[in-house]
This record gives structure tokens, C-alpha cells and sequence, in this order.
């Protein structure tokens, strides 16, 4: 399971200015601690192709930013991008190119690949979100336990330690989650699987699978969207 859970077993790279950044991490969710400075070295090497909007903040000149956002520092919109009506960008936040970045979302410390859609009522913070991954309605990424300890990674038996006392989630490449879904701290869901609406999700969840709640994960077969 734990190869299941590594960098190139979810994210395809090359949909991210962050890819070459996170190659370099055996498992994506070791670089959520280091996403700001990231960002800012991304920053210095951006092309004339983006603008700098205000002081951290790099929107590329194709991105639709609606007047109601706010995009605080640092923060990458890339190329295509909509960012719509009280969208809250809170800052240390990379953007990729043709997302959806919808009406009261709410993004910090956090990277989106491309063409990724948080269209409505979403809060995505301390995660990396794969290529063509989507978010629901009203679903969201919890990134602190309630008992603020740090975040454990389990994996069956196995317990691992993060170190991070945040830490939202990684969706893999092609995840679905449905509406008013909530990830709990330390998820990690594998490449084109789906979320049920309404679910509390917590752990690992394999590539593949179609999540209906915790005692019920089941292999998906080709050709089934349920």
C-alpha cells in the first residue's frame, strides 16, 4: 500500500508548474510544509506572460479574476483559470492552468494541478490536488484534528507520523468527490477514484475505487460510474 501512496503513483507531473518541485518527494504530502517557498521560487523564474496584480500575487494574463475575489501573497494563477464571485485565496497558494476556483472556495497553503474545478463552497487547505481532479459542492478538506495533535497517516495496521500538525489531503489524478463530502486530516485517495456525496473519508483510499462510506470501498468496474 505504501507504493500506492507515492508521488508517482498519483500525480502526473507534467501538469504542474510544481512538478519538477515535487519529484524530488518520495510522498507528495512531504512538501504541503515547504508549498510557500515553492511558490516564491516559482515566482522568480515566472515569464512576462503573467502580471503582477499586487505585491506576491502572479496572475497570468488568460486567468479571469471576478472583482469580489481576494488573492492574498504568494499566490500563482495560471494560464485559463477562472476565479469567480468571493472566491478567498488566502495565500501560498499555486493555481493551475484552466481551474475553477469558485464562489466562496476558500484555498490556502495548498497546490492545484491543471484543469482542477473547486466551483462552489469548497475550503481546500494543506493539500495538493491532482490533474482533473474535482471537488463538489459544499465538500471540503478538514486539515486540523480536533485535538490539534499532528496528523497520523494510517495504512491498515501502520501507523505513520507526518510531523504536521496540518494536513488536508492529496487527491490523486481524476478523483471525484461528491458533494458535502469532508476529508478528514491525513487523506490520501488514489488516481480516478470516486467519493459518495455526503461522506466522512479518513485514511487511504486505493486507486480505482468507488468510496460509498468506510466499510464499503469497492473496486470499480470498467464502464461503472456509480
Amino acid at each position: 500500500m505504501n507504493d500506492e501512496i507515492k508521488t508517482k503513483a498519483l500525480l502526473d507531473l507534467s501538469h504542474s508548474m510544481a512538478g519538477r518541485y515535487l519529484k524530488k518527494y518520495e510522498y507528495p504530502y512531504l512538501a504541503i510544509p515547504d508549498i510557500k517557498e515553492m511558490i516564491l521560487d516559482i515566482q522568480s523564474k515566472l515569464s512576462d506572460e503573467f502580471i503582477r496584480i499586487k505585491e506576491g500575487v502572479f496572475v497570468h494574463k488568460t486567468a479571469v479574476v471576478a472583482p469580489t475575489a481576494y488573492i492574498g501573497a504568494p499566490t500563482v494563477i495560471c494560464a485559463g483559470t477562472e476565479v469567480r464571485h468571493c472566491a478567498f485565496i488566502r495565500g501560498s497558494a499555486l493555481i493551475g492552468e484552466n481551474c475553477v476556483i469558485g464562489n466562496s472556495t476558500e484555498v490556502k497553503n495548498a497546490v492545484i494541478f491543471d484543469n482542477v474545478q473547486v466551483p462552489h463552497f469548497n475550503y481546500v487547505g494543506d493539500s495538493i490536488l491532482g490533474y482533473k481532479s474535482h471537488m463538489g459542492a459544499g465538500s471540503v478538506t478538514s486539515n486540523v484534528k480536533s485535538d490539534k495533535t499532528n496528523v497520523v497517516l494510517k495504512i491498515g495496521d501502520e501507523r505513520i507520523e507526518t510531523g504536521m500538525r496540518k494536513f488536508g489531503a492529496v487527491l490523486g489524478d481524476h478523483v471525484e468527490v461528491g458533494c458535502n463530502s469532508t476529508l478528514n486530516p491525513g487523506t490520501i485517495i488514489g488516481r480516478h477514484t470516486n467519493v459518495y456525496p455526503n461522506s466522512c473519508v479518513r485514511g487511504i483510499i486505493p486507486a480505482e475505487h468507488i468510496y460509498k462510506n468506510k466499510e464499503n470501498i469497492v473496486m470499480k468496474i470498467k464502464g461503472d460510474n456509480d
